[in-house]
């Protein structure tokens, strides 16, 4: 009876300390125009869906210039770290992760990059 009583306790402490989180949506565009031989244009990140072992694939909007994701993930987190990739072949390099802060105010948030310059 008392290690049911000591489990019970347990469960509830640590299910009291589960953070919550929240739906986001983040539309990336990343401007390329200034790249040359573009065969395909993705992101990499942390949280799921991203990963920082395989690109999450961006789409053409205007060829050779400009390039859209929509990511839809769950976190509990403020923001997310990114970097835009072109041919598999990372931006900024030696450079810190982008950080993408999330709209609080709204489910969706909105980033314009341009690829391999820092904002």
């Amino acid at each position: 009876m008392k290690t049911n009583i000591i489990l019970l306790l347990v469960t509830f402490l640590l299910a009291s300390c589960v953070q919550k989180t929240f739906k986001r949506i983040i539309v990336v565009t990343v401007d390329v125009s200034k790249q040359k031989n573009i065969r395909q244009v993705g992101i990499q990140g942390n949280g799921n869906p991203l990963s920082w072992e395989t690109d999450f694939p961006m789409k053409e909007v205007v060829k050779d210039s400009l390039y859209k994701a929509v990511i839809k993930t769950e976190t509990g987190y403020l923001f997310g770290e990114v970097k835009c990739t072109l041919n598999g072949n990372f931006e900024l390099k030696d450079k810190l992760n982008r950080r993408i802060y999330f709209d609080t105010q709204n489910d969706t948030t909105y980033v314009n990059l341009i690829f391999d310059r820092e904002k």
